[in-house]
C-alpha cells in the first residue's frame, strides 16, 4: 500500500492537535472542511487505487458508467476494442458536466452546453464552428483537438473489478493490495463475475466513520440483532482481524462457525442484540451452499480508500464508499455472482442481498450508528476525542473478534498520508 510522506499539519497545535497515541481520535477529523479538502488532494487524487465498478457493468463496446473518485465525478468506458478508459466528467471547454446519465452506451459523448464531442477515450473529436462562420470568428489556427481532451484517469481491471487512479506511476492493483490480503480477495474473485445489480444509500456522516465500522469486528454482534440471534456473527464464534502488508489502511475480518461456541454471555439477557423470541417466517434466507475451500459466515475485506469486498453467506458485493462532504457519504452495493451460476444460485444470492443495503436485515443500523456519532460531534470542541482502546493499543493482527486493532491501524496509516 502506498503512502505519502508526512508534512506539516496546518493545524493550530493549541486547539486540537492530534493526540500522541492511537487510541484517541479527535472529532474534528470527521467534521472539518479543511480535512475533507486535504483528503481530496492527498488520498483521492493521490497514489491510491479507487474502486469504480465491475467489468460486467459495462460489458459491451461503448458502454459507460458515471461514478466518483472521492468528490471528483468520473466516467468509466469501454472503447471499440474492449479496453477500459476513465476521465473526469467535466467538459474541457467550460467545465460543464459532460455525461449526465448513470449508465448507457455511446462511443461519443457530447456536451449539452456548446456541443464539444469526445470519444470513449476522452479525446476531443468535434468542435462546432471551429473555423467560424463565413470567415468570421472561430478558433485560431494553432487550435488542436489533442490539446483539449478530458482529464484522464488510469483504469485497471483486476479479476472483474475496475479501479481508477490519477497517479500514472502507481504500481499494479495486485501489488497495491499486497501479498497478505490478495489471497482473501482472490478467494472471492475466483472466476468470472456476473453483475446482479446495485442498491444505494446515503449516509449523513463522515466516510471515515463507516470505514471504522467495517474494520470493527465486535460492533456487529452488539448492534445487529439479526447477526447475533441467527448466528451469522457473534464474538464467541471463530474469527480473525488481519491488516495489510504495509500501514494497515486495508484489512479483512473473517468469521466462521466453531463446534464449541460458548455464547452464554448473549443468553444472559444483558445484550439486547440477542433475542431467542425473534423468529423468521421464512428461514430460507439463512440457507447456504458451500462454495469455498475455506467457509466463512462473514468475510469483510476493506481496500483503502473506498472498497469493501463482502461475502456474507452466499451474497457477494463490492461496496463503494463515496464521500460527499465532511458529513455525508454515499454507499453503493454492487452485487455479483459468478458467470457459471445457475438460476437457483442467482436467486439465492439476490434473496440474501436483503441482508445488507439501505433496509438490510443486518446493516440497516450501520449508517444510523455513524449518523449518531456525526450529529453528536458536529460542533464538539476541538480537544474532544473518541476512544478506541479495546485490545489495548495494538495494531497487529488478532485471532479474535473482541478488539479494535484494525481501526487503530487504519488511523496510523491515515495520519501518515495526511501529515497529522
Amino acid at each position: 500500500m502506498s503512502t505519502i510522506i508526512a508534512k506539516e499539519t496546518g493545524l493550530d497545535k493549541d486547539t486540537g492537535a492530534w493526540p500522541d497515541n492511537l487510541t484517541e481520535i479527535p472529532y474534528w477529523v470527521f467534521t472539518s472542511d479543511e480535512v475533507f479538502e486535504r483528503e481530496q488532494e492527498r488520498i483521492y487524487r493521490g497514489p491510491f487505487w479507487n474502486f469504480v465498478g465491475l467489468e460486467d457493468e459495462i460489458p459491451n463496446a461503448g458502454d459507460y458508467k458515471s461514478t466518483y473518485i472521492g468528490a471528483t465525478p468520473v466516467v468509466v468506458t469501454r472503447d471499440e476494442d474492449g479496453d477500459f478508459h476513465g476521465w473526469v466528467n467535466r467538459c474541457a471547454h467550460r467545465g460543464a458536466t459532460l455525461c449526465r446519465q448513470l449508465k448507457g452506451n455511446a462511443l461519443t459523448h457530447t456536451c449539452i452546453y456548446h456541443q464539444w464531442a469526445f470519444d470513449a477515450k476522452g479525446d476531443l473529436v468535434g468542435v462546432p464552428f471551429r473555423r467560424g462562420v463565413k470567415g468570421q470568428g472561430g478558433y485560431t489556427e494553432d487550435f488542436k483537438n489533442e490539446d483539449h481532451g478530458l482529464t484522464k484517469i488510469r483504469v485497471e481491471a483486476y479479476r472483474g473489478l475496475l479501479f481508477g487512479t490519477f497517479d500514472p506511476e502507481l504500481k499494479p492493483v495486485a501489488e497495491y493490495i499486497g501479498s497478505t490480503l490478495l489471497p482473501y480477495v482472490d478467494r472471492v474473485l475466483n472466476r468470472p463475475l456476473k453483475f446482479l445489480g446495485t442498491s444505494r444509500q446515503y449516509g449523513y456522516s463522515n466516510w471515515k466513520l463507516y470505514f471504522e465500522n467495517v474494520k470493527d469486528p465486535y460492533h456487529a454482534s452488539l448492534l445487529h440483532l439479526f447477526h447475533a440471534t441467527f448466528g451469522i456473527l457473534r464474538v464467541s464464534m471463530g474469527g480473525n482481524a488481519i491488516k495489510d502488508d504495509d500501514e494497515g489502511l486495508s484489512s479483512i475480518i473473517t468469521v466462521y462457525t466453531i463446534e464449541d461456541e460458548d455464547f452464554s454471555e448473549y443468553k444472559k439477557g444483558d445484550i439486547r442484540s440477542y433475542n431467542e423470541d425473534v423468529k423468521l417466517h421464512d428461514p430460507s434466507i439463512l440457507e447456504t451452499k458451500k462454495e469455498y475451500d475455506v467457509e466463512y459466515t462473514n468475510s469483510i475485506n476493506t481496500i483503502f480508500p473506498g472498497l469493501v469486498i463482502q461475502q456474507i453467506h452466499n451474497t457477494l458485493a463490492a461496496r463503494q464508499i463515496i464521500p460527499k462532504g465532511p458529513g455525508e457519504f454515499e454507499l453503493v452495493f454492487h452485487f455479483f455472482g459468478y458467470s457459471d451460476d445457475d438460476e437457483e444460485m442467482d436467486a439465492l444470492r439476490l434473496k440474501q442481498a436483503n441482508l445488507v443495503g439501505p433496509a438490510g436485515y443486518i446493516s440497516m443500523e450501520d449508517t444510523e450508528a455513524t449518523e449518531c456519532v456525526q450529529r453528536a460531534n458536529d460542533y464538539a470542541p476541538r480537544e474532544d476525542r473518541s476512544y478506541i482502546g479495546l485490545g489495548g493499543d495494538s495494531v497487529e493482527n488478532a485471532n479474535n473478534l473482541v478488539n479494535e486493532n484494525l481501526i487503530r491501524a487504519f488511523w496510523q496509516g491515515y495520519r501518515k498520508i495526511m501529515g497529522y
